[in-house]
């Protein structure tokens, strides 16, 4: 039910992060209710959201009166057949992105382990190697740069990190198919049916590859898992690694594929900055903290209240859902100077909220910059000439947390 519209509980009827506007374009929505109000209730998805940096940084470093718990419920309810297949056949719970203390103490302090600087280190050359393998093949012409580099990079190499065999890619990638829109956007009754069945299939597969590595561990994170395990199984359980590694396998390439995608798009819609970028490669690791402030892959986020609180005077009721625009806050004027420039030399970028911020700070930021700064100094190395195809549409997917092109077409050099 839409709350009053009070001076303590502003509302915004066409606050839409599903309609066509926002996800074309959702910044200069974001900056007009920034502007307006810190916090408002939006009936199209009743929640509150919530629009400045200073706000949002302090909800992320309060857990205990905002709790992740809602971070992946579907935004809808479901169909009666979806959730009968997800009943049926799918045993996954809360991840580290979902789940409070201690729970999320527990698993995020084992998942650490598996995050080692030695592993990240490990598949850098990994990483170099795949990306070469990838840009090789690119013929000159116009290409599609979604799926000649940025989805495949990420999938084979967070697949490669757990463990999953080479041959199973195409399978696995073909079972995430549209998983954003089942608990972030609003899909049909047939696309939820088609959806569920996936993950159902995702599911078992992984419980079926986790058993395999208890049997026999190797080199790779679900076997840092499962050495754990070994050593104490209360401390780590079977199904917990089953369910890390059902979750990071979807969470592990998708975003980093969307911000590869905005982070090239924005470049060579910027032609000055690429150039500089060409010019001077020791620029891509200030660049990536810039291009994860200005697009970043993830612009919203969810919580949900365990008390009624007070956002800088709005009031939230308990059990309040909340969407947390961190791309509004990303570019709040308060914190960063001309925020809707692009500047791949801006020197505070990395105080960005693009990886969140407290206890839930993403796990994968070391090997998603290392991957999104292989691709870009690759690519400057090997296409300084490339140019974005004009008047393409670039297929945003409709939701209210994932950005990403699943288009992004240009014209390769000779």
């Amino acid at each position: 039910m839409t709350p009053p519209e009070t001076a303590s509980c502003p509302v915004h009827q066409n606050f839409d992060p599903l309609g066509d506007s926002y996800v074309a374009d959702p910044y200069p929505i974001h900056s007009a209710v920034r502007d307006e109000t810190p916090a408002f209730y939006a009936p199209s998805i009743d929640m509150w959201v919530v629009t400045r940096y200073d706000d949002i940084q302090k909800i992320l470093m309060n857990p205990g009166a905002f709790s992740a718990q809602v971070g992946q419920r579907p935004v809808f309810p479901l169909s009666g057949d979806a959730q009968a297949i997800i009943k049926d056949g799918f045993r996954a719970y809360p991840v580290m992105s979902d789940c409070d203390p201690p729970r999320h103490t527990r698993i995020r302090r084992h998942n650490q382990k598996g995050f080692s600087a030695r592993r990240i280190s490990v598949l850098e050359p990994k990483v170099w190697a795949k990306a070469t393998e990838l840009v090789d093949a690119i013929e000159p012409g116009e290409v599609d740069l979604v799926s000649a580099l940025t989805y495949p990079l990420p999938a084979y190499m967070i697949f490669t990190f757990i463990g999953f065999p080479d041959e199973d890619m195409d399978m696995l990638k073909s079972w995430c198919g549209n998983r954003i829109a089942f608990s972030w956007g609003r899909p049909s009754p047939d696309e939820q049916r088609d959806i569920a069945n996936n993950m159902v299939n995702y599911w078992a597969y992984c419980e079926e590859f986790v058993a395999k590595r208890a049997a026999n561990p190797v080199d790779d994170f679900t076997s840092d898992l499962i050495r754990i395990h070994q050593q104490d199984p209360d401390a780590l359980s079977i199904a917990d690694i089953t369910n890390v590694a059902y979750g990071l396998s979807f969470a592990g390439h998708e975003t980093t594929t969307s911000f590869t995608g905005n982070a090239i798009r924005q470049l060579l819609a910027n032609p000055e900055q690429w150039k500089a970028l060409c010019a001077d490669r020791s620029l891509v690791p200030q660049a990536v903290e810039e291009m994860l402030r200005f697009d970043s892959s993830i612009p919203a986020w969810r919580r949900i209240t365990t008390q009624a609180v007070n956002v800088d005077g709005v009031d939230i009721p308990a059990e309040a859902k909340v969407l947390l625009l961190l791309g509004a806050a990303n570019r709040d004027p308060g914190h960063f100077a001309e925020p809707e420039t692009f500047d791949i030399q801006r020197e505070d970028a990395r105080a960005h909220l693009a990886f969140g911020k407290g206890i839930h700070y993403c796990i994968g930021a070391p090997l998603a910059r290392m991957e999104a700064r292989i691709a870009l100094d690759l690519l400057a190395q090997r296409a300084p000439h490339m140019k974005l195809i004009d008047g393409q549409d670039f297929d945003f997917p409709a939701n209210i947390s994932f950005r990403g092109p699943r288009s992004l077409r240009v014209r390769w050099p000779n």
